[in-house]
């Protein structure tokens, strides 16, 4: 259900794109918006299995570049392909360990055996968008709506866990290196909400808990956008 929402979303600019006429000027015929961009957001584990809960405050942080690609003479309506960086940490009650090359998964019910146990993904994102926004080369207000997909390739991929006595961390192969998904930013002015619905799967596919139960995880991530340029 979500899924299906969240593709509807990605073609809402192309309706958007024949209803809004902008005012032109000769200050700047051949401007460009929001380039560079920051960002913060919510992580939650969606499809997991029922033992397994959220706890602690999942967050993730993004920086990057997006060329900006107009398609129109107004300008309105334009291609975003970029480049930047990311960093995603999910905490739960999935608890990872490995011992000897031997990696295992189960679900702790006793929050008082452990402080934190989290993923943390540090990331190269490609985001690739298609952009509507009302502006004009005189226009420093204007609302937007940008939806896409992005790329990920996470080069460091880890599981941690912190307990009362020790703290325990290692790369964890399982977590899968290249995920991808729908993005969509909309806002007007300096705040805009930023959502992306990943496509792929968390954790590799053969990936159980102790009691032989898969581990079919995806991610959804909601927080704040702010664009520069």
């Amino acid at each position: 259900m979500e899924k299906h929402f969240l593709i509807a979303l990605f073609f809402l600019p192309l309706l958007l794109s024949s209803q809004v006429d902008t005012e032109s000027s000769s200050a700047d015929a051949n401007y460009l918006e929001d380039q560079f961009y920051l960002g913060v957001n919510y992580n939650f584990m969606l499809k997991k299995p029922d033992d397994v809960f959220k706890r602690n405050f999942s967050y993730g942080l993004q920086i990057g570049f997006i060329k900006d690609l107009p398609l129109n003479d107004s300008r309105t309506i334009a291609l975003g392909l970029g480049l930047g960086y990311a960093v995603n940490s999910y905490y739960s009650n999935l608890i990872v360990t490995n011992e000897n090359d031997v990696i295992s998964y189960y679900a702790e019910s006793d929050a008082s055996l452990y402080n934190r146990s989290k993923f943390e993904l540090h990331s190269i994102e490609l985001p690739f968008e298609l952009r509507w926004r009302n502006s004009s080369p005189t226009k420093y207000k204007f609302l937007r709506i940008y939806s896409g997909v992005k790329f990920a390739y996470n080069f460091s991929a880890r599981s941690k866990l912190v307990t009362s006595t020790e703290r325990l961390g290692f790369s964890n192969p399982d977590l899968e290196r290249l995920q991808y998904g729908l993005t969509l930013n909309l806002g007007y002015n300096t705040f805009n909400l930023h959502l992306y619905y990943s496509l792929s799967d968390f954790l590799k596919k053969d990936t159980q808990l102790d009691t032989g139960e898969a581990i079919a995880i995806n991610s959804l991530r909601v927080g704040l956008i702010f664009y520069i340029l």
